[in-house]
C-alpha cells in the first residue's frame, strides 16, 4: 500500500484492538484498520500502558512518531509510517504500520548482505541524530525484502544516551547521499519534530547533525562512559 493510501487509513480507520504484541514492554497492541473498505494492521502505543522511566518523561508515544519524523526530513526511509492519534481505545498514543510478512532475521543476521549496507548505514546515522538508547538486533525487520526499524520510543534525550549494536562504522566516512539532508537539519530544517519534542530536545538533534557533519564520520563507542554504548540484550 502507498504510504499516501497508509496515512489515511491511520488517521481515519475504525480501530479494533486485536491484542497484546508478544514480549512487548509497553503494552503494544496490535489493531485492525478499516476505512471504506480498505484494511490494514498497526501498532498501537498508547501512553496509558507505559511504564514509567527515571531517565524519559511519560509519553515515549511521542518519541515514536518525532522518529518518524525525523525520518522524513533526513529522507532516509527507515520507519513504518507512524502518527500520533487520539481517539483511540485506551487514550492518545502512537500508530505505527504494521510490517506484514517479516522473517526471524534481525541484525546480526542481516549485516553483511552487500544489499542491504546502505540502508544500515542510514540507520546509523539516523540513531546518532535521534539519540537512540536501546537499538537492539531484534529492532530491525525484514520483511524479505527490505528492512524496517522498529521501537523507537527511547530517542531524542537531551543528555548523550547514544546505545546501539551498530558500531560497524565506526569513524567511516558519512556516505555523500546524507550530507545535504544533515546539513538542512543542522541549519534548523526540522520538520514536524517540534510538535512531539521539546525544544531542547529539538535543538540538540540539530546539534547532533552538525556535529556529525563536522567530523564527516561516524562516532566510535565511548568504552570509559558511565552510559554503556551496547544495549541489552543485544536482540
Amino acid at each position: 500500500m502507498r504510504r499516501e493510501d497508509q496515512l489515511e487509513l491511520l488517521r481515519h480507520g475504525v480501530v479494533t484492538v486485536e491484542g497484546r504484541v508478544a514480549g512487548s514492554s509497553n503494552q503494544a497492541l496490535l489493531v485492525t484498520l478499516d476505512l471504506d473498505g480498505a484494511t490494514g494492521l498497526a501498532c498501537y502505543k498508547a501512553e496509558a500502558g507505559e511504564r514509567p522511566l527515571w531517565d524519559f518523561d511519560d509519553g515515549l508515544w511521542r518519541r515514536e512518531v518525532a522518529a518518524w519524523e525525523l525520518d522524513q526530513v533526513l529522507g532516509t526511509d527507515l520507519v513504518p509510517t507512524t502518527i500520533a492519534r487520539e481517539d483511540m481505545p485506551f487514550g492518545v498514543g502512537s500508530l505505527q504500520w504494521w510490517i506484514d510478512d517479516a522473517t526471524d532475521d534481525h541484525y546480526f543476521t542481516l549485516r553483511e548482505r552487500e544489499e542491504l549496507l546502505p540502508w544500515f548505514t542510514d540507520l546509523c546515522a539516523f540513531d546518532v541524530i535521534a539519540n537512540n538508547a536501546d537499538r537492539k538486533g531484534g529492532h530491525i525487520l525484514f520483511d524479505a525484502t527490505r528492512c524496517w526499524a522498529i521501537d523507537n520510543g527511547l530517542c531524542f534525550h537531551e543528555e548523550e544516551k547514544l546505545r546501539t549494536v551498530i558500531w560497524e562504522y565506526a569513524e567511516e566516512a558519512l556516505p555523500d547521499r546524507l550530507l545535504e539532508p544533515l546539513a538542512k537539519l543542522a541549519q534548523g530544517e526540522a520538520g514536524d519534530l517540534g510538535f512531539y519534542l521539546s525544544a531542547g530536545e529539538v535543538k540538540m538533534a540539530k546539534r547532533r547533525a552538525h556535529e556529525l557533519l563536522r567530523a564527516n564520520s561516524f562516532p566510535a563507542p565511548n568504552e570509559e562512559s558511565d552510559w554503556p554504548p551496547y544495549p541489552w540484550p543485544l536482540i
